[in-house]
């Protein structure tokens, strides 16, 4: 559903990655760039790549950390607050709390979900590959 890039009430076109990207610094501001890769889950050259073209669109801001030089810390501008929350409307109003009850969910739930999905996605592939 997030694949075209939307404007999430900003002037900029941002990718369903970098919305979700934004939403992940949104709810961990402070967070250094390690962290971020962490929570991502992706490798913290792939983030500072990433950071740089949300920077670039002044969504983001990189600054050392008062408490650590060594650290550098991620925060949302106003620009990159305002697409946050545009972001975080649009989960409360429109996918029904969707992502909500996914987070209610063990990890147990989400593994037969998961194996459900893909068996039935691999139902669908070999049907539409008879055709």
């Amino acid at each position: 559903m997030e694949t075209e890039p939307k404007k999430y009430g900003t002037d900029t076109m941002l990718t369903g990655v970098e919305i979700h990207l934004i939403e992940l610094v949104g709810d961990n501001e402070n967070s250094s760039v390690t962290d971020v890769a962490k929570l991502f889950g992706v490798t913290k050259g792939a983030i500072s790549q990433r950071f740089k073209k949300l920077e670039h669109k002044e969504l983001i801001k990189k600054d050392a950390d008062p408490a650590n030089s060594s650290r550098t810390v991620v925060t949302l501008t106003s620009k990159g607050k305002v697409a946050y929350f545009a972001h975080k409307h649009w989960h409360e109003t429109m996918d029904g709390g969707h992502k909500e009850y996914w987070k209610t969910l063990g990890p147990e739930k989400v593994a037969v979900i998961e194996e459900f999905l893909t068996k039935t996605e691999d139902f669908f592939q070999r049907m539409l590959a008879k055709k």
